[in-house]
């Protein structure tokens, strides 16, 4: 069955146009975003509307408590018992999102990792109770840089997760997943949308402003009513955090604006950063293509791959 992996940064434009090719090429959505898959985050996270859903069937949205941990393995796992229901169904498997592990699990599985060791997973919480979450990232930039510059951000459960397998294995964590050159299989096919830089940072701004006219403060109020804080997984994310910030009065509200939208540019920087280094993504320029020629773009790249084969 056919696979078309849909990426690019935060705020380019994936929701409306993927709404748009499934329908025409008759295709379900599992969502490879790595915080659209939790309950109750969803102004901050651009959760497709309920009536995009209902347009589109969409998997792996709002199913997750904020509290639970949840990984770029645990998607996997998920997802593939997800394109057997896809299959069963005779539709085509459609990925969109822009969270680059989650992605790259799909167009190649990591390598075999060990479990988590729930006595490394505590003393390494507790650094962070005792020391902060710097420290332990100032550690992993010592015995996995690798992995350090390439992950989004200063990210609690990574950093924990990375720290676990080395002092388990001696190992750096990227050396799991980074000795192999990346390749899609001959069924998928990977499409990128692209807008220039100024363009997309302009659009970031816009979105972060919509989002407190749509309601994300009630939002993140309505969390922290249901006990939920910036330690538990689904809240330790850009948004959310500064949100949590300014309800309890430690930044104010022109900072809490500046500081989501200046961490969310930086976060769509080292998404682009990353998509560099898969040379197999057929880009479409969202700036120079008009909103009903992507449907069709896309369809012609699925029609040359199908040819080729």
């Amino acid at each position: 069955m056919e696979k078309v992996i849909l990426t690019g940064p935060t705020a380019v434009g994936k929701t409306a146009a993927s709404l748009a090719f499934a329908e025409k090429w008759n295709a379900e959505i599992i969502s490879s975003d790595s915080r659209q898959c939790y309950k109750y985050l969803n102004i901050g996270t651009a959760t497709p509307t309920d009536d995009e859903l209902t347009q589109i069937k969409h998997y792996n949205i709002s199913i997750i408590d904020p509290a639970e941990k949840d990984s770029a393995g645990r998607f996997y796992e998920r997802a593939m018992q997800w394109e057997q229901q896809i299959e069963n169904k005779k539709k085509h498997i459609f990925y969109v999102g822009g969270s680059t592990l989650h992605q790259q699990c799909i167009i190649q599985p990591f390598d075999e990792v060990p479990t988590a060791n729930e006595a490394n997973i505590a003393q390494l919480a507790q650094q962070i109770a005792s020391e902060g979450l710097a420290s332990l990232y100032k550690k992993l930039q010592q015995v996995d840089p690798v992995y350090a510059k390439a992950m989004d951000g200063m990210n609690r459960q990574r950093i924990i997760r990375a720290l676990d397998v080395w002092m388990q294995t001696g190992d750096p964590f990227s050396s799991f997943h980074s000795n192999k050159k990346i390749i899609p299989d001959d069924n998928t096919i990977v499409i990128g949308f692209a807008r220039e830089r100024r363009q997309l940072y302009e659009r970031i701004n816009e979105r972060v402003d919509r989002m407190f006219d749509q309601g994300f403060l009630e939002e993140v109020e309505a969390l922290l009513a249901r006990g939920y804080s910036k330690k538990d997984p689904g809240l330790n994310t850009v948004g959310y955090s500064q949100a949590i910030d300014f309800l309890q009065g430690i930044i104010d509200h022109e900072q809490m604006r500046a500081d989501i939208k200046t961490k969310t540019r930086r976060y769509a920087k080292r998404q682009l950063s990353w998509f560099r280094k898969w040379p197999f993504i057929k880009w479409i320029d969202l700036d120079s293509t008009p909103p009903q020629a992507v449907t069709k773009k896309m369809m012609q790249y699925v029609a040359a791959k199908s040819n080729k084969e």
